[in-house]
């Protein structure tokens, strides 16, 4: 058996709030919405990947989703300029990312990062 796809779930009942803070701002595309489920994402080759953790890394707490982008700067900028709440950072690590935390519109902390 090939594990094909990895889909994080956040219930809410605010569905649409998820296209300003995924799609508008971070520039997912809109793969499906059903009224009841919309699904955010990119046609980029992504490696499959889940974590377990006992902390976020430089003493932060574990954050619920992480996100890679190519410009964590301009990522922060848009956040920032949005009125979301910047938890973290942005933080240069000891292992070669870029960060910052921020809470999506469902009360998820987002780790967005990219590698230096």
């Amino acid at each position: 058996m090939k594990i094909k796809r990895i889909v994080s779930n956040i219930h809410t009942t605010e569905i649409a709030e998820a296209r300003r803070f995924y799609q508008d701002i971070l520039g997912l595309d809109s793969l499906m919405d059903h009224g009841w489920i919309a699904t955010y994402g990119s046609d980029e080759q992504m490696s499959v990947q889940i974590s377990f953790a006992s902390e976020g890394g430089s003493g932060t707490v574990t954050p619920d989703l992480s996100i890679e982008v190519d410009d964590v700067n301009e990522a922060y900028e848009r956040m920032n300029d949005a009125g979301f709440n910047i938890e973290y950072g942005p933080a240069d690590e000891p292992w070669g990312v870029r960060r910052f935390y921020v809470r999506d519109p469902f009360g998820k902390l987002v780790n967005i990062l990219s590698h230096q």
